[in-house]
């Protein structure tokens, strides 16, 4: 086992990364070493699929298992051992489908077949020993003898780019959007590393060509979330409890809350968002469900403490899963790509065991104090207010923006985030977005001109409606995006905050602060190559990097 794609990965001896029998994460080896080899059968697919496609072939089935599988291997997503080796044993079956249907319409065209190679040609075995046995060939670092660590890091942020792309795509499949362009554009770059490159400036390229699809992926999701649910708008959430049973949902997968709403209407159950799922409160067609009664709890590492002490039942439809504790473990329920080996996986919606639990569990006796917070300046709420913020900014009012967001984490340093919010001038707005928010979005930084100077924006995937804020401002003042008074701060813990900033880069944005470290895949080198081009920059200091900021800003 070894494993760094996150930002909670262990100090080893072989450096940054965890190489033990058990990740920071809570995977164990055996997990971890069938999450790589289903990485590499996922390969195999997309090489054929690939080759299909030049053959006028394709296989909606295959697209779809790819982003399913890929999600599964995200960071605190899916622990069961069991699950990957199903997936992987659904993987030979659908590759070996896809190559007959290859060699049929090849055959039908009067051309030669493919020759399959690597990941393609491999001959996956049946048998769980068998399988571990050959995972040392399917780990990230393989290889790394012949090509040297630069080229395995650049491989690792393609694919973990890749992972995030895929997750967003699983969210928009859900809710009925799809690409055939995107699916061909995935297939395309997980063939690119089945066929082991090592050029630097193509491994780039491609980490880029991912930040683009990314960027049609954002828009899917968007476009599924608005058209399922409305146009997000600025709404109060209550983030203190009300009596009555309780079913707590946590994750990403709006599709699945709405069906849970649907289940549960009427039935004298409340339910509650956790995470990533705040933002469903500011969607007019899910906050009109009078059992949807607001928030609890903070951000994803927090989730051991308040589920322990949520009275009711609980279900994870995506990332970020941690190992459930005793006083909590017989009443969560996992759904999706989720899984962690003893809990209930529900499939196909069928959520009548988490209702019967909600029923059975004492759930709030009483109302608590009610408190509230803000929510849903998507992009639409923030460009019907475009003319007032241009005058502000014009005017004086508005000095400087910051876009401060992405993934939250348990290890320290974090705290920056909080104190950077907390330091912002009086004549600065904030906006938000990911569960980064957690750590600041209960702050009363006030208003300008009626503008609140905290603006939260959604979740880690509306990043899209961010861009598009900031492409509106930057064409109202004649500029380009870099040249606006916006400044990117940023933390990262996994995959999907991977893909956002392979977005950004690839949009060309320049000057961002990352954060709380670097990801240990890159590099120095590699680093150093991303700082030429696109001015990363390591956080600091909360003081010294607001003085930077707005020092260059007044220049």
């Amino acid at each position: 086992m070894f494993c760094y794609q996150c930002e909670q990965t262990a100090q080893t001896d072989q450096g940054a990364g965890c190489a033990s029998q058990r990740g920071n994460c809570g995977k164990d080896e055996q997990t971890s070493d069938l999450q790589d080899l289903l990485i590499h059968a996922v390969k195999g697919i997309a090489q054929v699929a690939t080759a299909g496609r030049s053959l006028g072939v394709s296989d909606p089935v295959a697209d779809a298992f790819i982003l399913k599988a890929m999600f599964s291997t995200l960071t605190n997503v899916n622990f069961n051992p069991a699950r990957f080796t199903r997936m992987i044993a659904d993987a030979a079956v659908l590759r070996e489908n896809l190559k007959a249907a290859v060699v049929q319409a090849a055959s039908a065209r009067g051309v030669a077949a493919p020759v399959w190679a690597g990941p393609a040609a491999w001959v996956i075995p049946e048998e769980v020993g068998e399988l571990l046995a050959q995972a040392e060939c399917a780990a990230i670092r393989a290889g790394e003898d012949q090509v040297g660590a630069d080229i395995i890091g650049l491989r690792a942020l393609v694919l973990y780019g890749l992972k995030g792309v895929c997750a967003y795509a699983y969210h928009a499949l859900m809710l009925g959007q799809s690409s055939q362009e995107v699916y061909a554009g995935i297939e395309q770059a997980l063939d690119f590393l089945a066929n082991e490159p090592a050029d630097v400036q193509s491994l780039l390229d491609m980490a880029l060509t991912v930040g683009t699809i990314n960027l049609s992926v954002m828009a899917l999701l968007d476009a599924g979330n608005t058209g399922s649910f409305g146009t997000p708008e600025p709404s109060q959430v209550r983030i203190s409890p009300v009596a009555g049973k309780a079913i707590l949902v946590s994750g990403h997968d709006m599709a699945d809350l709405k069906v849970l709403l649907d289940q549960t209407a009427g039935q004298g159950i409340n339910i509650y968002t956790h995470g990533e799922m705040l933002p469903a409160h500011s969607y007019p067609a899910l906050k009109a469900y009078p059992h949807l009664v607001g928030n609890y709890g903070g951000a994803w590492q927090d989730q051991q403490k308040d589920f322990a002490e949520f009275p009711g039942a609980i279900l994870m439809t995506s990332n970020c899963l941690i190992e459930p504790g005793p006083r909590y473990r017989q009443r969560i329920f996992t759904t999706g790509p989720v899984g962690w080996p003893g809990l209930r996986h529900l499939e196909d919606h069928a959520f009548a065991p988490v209702i019967q639990a909600a029923k059975a569990l004492p759930g709030f006796a009483a109302d608590a104090e009610e408190k509230t917070i803000t929510i849903g300046f998507g992009r639409d709420a923030v460009l019907s207010v475009a003319d007032t913020v241009i005058e502000a900014v014009k005017g004086g009012a508005i000095r400087h923006f910051f876009l401060v967001g992405g993934c939250d984490g348990a290890d320290s340093g974090r705290n920056y985030y909080t104190d950077f919010v907390e330091q912002t001038p009086q004549d600065t707005v904030v906006l938000t977005l990911g569960c980064n928010k957690y750590r600041f979005n209960t702050l009363d930084l006030g208003s300008i001109g009626g503008i609140p100077r905290l603006l939260d924006m959604g979740q880690c995937n509306d990043s899209y409606s961010a861009i598009q804020v900031a492409s509106a401002l930057a064409k109202a003042f004649d500029c380009g995006v870099n040249d606006l008074p916006l400044s990117l701060v940023v933390s990262w813990f996994e995959q999907k905050a991977a893909a956002v900033l392979l977005t950004l880069l690839a949009l060309g944005l320049k000057g961002i602060r990352l954060g709380p470290t670097l990801p240990a895949f890159i590099t120095p080198t590699v680093l150093q190559t991303l700082v030429d081009a696109f001015d990363i920059k390591p956080i600091g200091t909360p003081e010294g990097d607001l003085a930077a900021i707005l020092q260059t800003a007044a220049e």
